[in-house]
């Protein structure tokens, strides 16, 4: 006989929040600080488990911890009031939900302009205010993905959302418009010239950078830390993640005379995107894109 699991009330403000979303049909899951997902535990760790069946290469996994982030998620109270998962709801600092598993998908509007896009381009539908802009919410699935515009992301299949509230306005269907920013995103072909297409890393060398103005430890302390920020998204927006990167680094160099040799800090950025998941084609993309945003000279 097991005891019984710690009264919802003792482990915060997170469980009754994902208990009542899970009653209205919500996958939900815990968020650390920061929006990332609690870690996997030991077994998990690195999909050593093979992954739960629901995941883009579905294995055996059955952890009763909420590890592998969206693919975790769950409607079900016994679940989620079980012994590892009062644990993580301790450790907790915000409730997210998997829009796919609701039949949902979130378009994820991160600027007052991508809204003023969504006006014009897409048709109406429920809306939920966030820090820098909203998430459009609609019914339908569709293949997840990132930077389909400037400041949009698509989140839908094996991707989480914050839970922010109820939203305003009636949910309507998914529209072909939004599905056609995926599939542009998804046939865009890789950049050629300015572009880097070599996945293995390449180390940055003062010799290559002649025109930069900072110095070596600068940017190795840039690079590091950039790379384990990548890294930390094993689960999703890795690539999201890597245009971010790339897109800060880019600014630093903004004012050098170049060259700066950034396209073999370009190769490290895409090699950590690829090693958590993302597809080399899209990673290239996406770390080129984020450095040419700000002007800085790629060699």
């Amino acid at each position: 006989m097991t005891a019984d699991p710690p009264a919802v009330a003792t482990v915060g403000r997170c469980l009754p929040v994902a208990l009542g979303l899970a009653r209205l049909g919500l996958p939900v899951l815990p968020l650390r600080d920061g929006k990332f997902p609690l870690a996997n535990c030991p077994a998990c760790y690195e999909c050593a488990c093979g992954g739960r069946p629901n995941m883009k290469a579905g294995g055996p996994c059955a952890c009763p911890k909420p590890c592998h982030a969206w693919a975790a998620a769950t409607t079900d109270p016994a679940i989620l009031t079980s012994r590892a998962w009062v644990r993580a709801w301790r450790e907790a600092d915000t409730v997210a939900y998997h829009p796919g598993g609701a039949g949902l998908t979130v378009l994820d509007l991160d600027s007052g302009r991508a809204v003023v896009w969504a006006r014009d381009a897409l048709p109406a539908t429920m809306t939920v205010p966030t820090t820098r802009g909203e998430h459009w919410i609609y019914r339908g699935v569709m293949s997840s993905a990132n930077s389909v515009c400037p400041n949009v992301d698509i989140k839908s299949h094996a991707a989480y959302v914050r839970w922010l509230g109820p939203g305003t306005g009636t949910m309507t269907p998914l529209p072909d418009s939004a599905r056609a920013l995926a599939r542009k995103e998804e046939a865009t072909p890789a950049p050629l010239g300015g572009g880097v297409a070599s996945s293995h890393p390449t180390a940055w060398a003062r010799a290559v950078n002649s025109g930069c103005r900072h110095t070596d430890r600068y940017v190795r302390t840039g690079l590091q830390r950039g790379l384990a920020r990548i890294r930390e998204r094993r689960e999703s927006g890795a690539g999201s993640q890597a245009y971010g990167v790339a897109r800060f680094l880019a600014f630093q160099h903004a004012r050098c005379p170049g060259p700066c040799g950034l396209d073999a800090l370009a190769v490290q950025l895409i090699g950590a995107a690829v090693d958590v998941g993302v597809p080399h084609d899209y990673a290239a993309r996406a770390v080129t894109n984020g450095f040419a945003s700000a002007g800085a000279p790629m060699t």
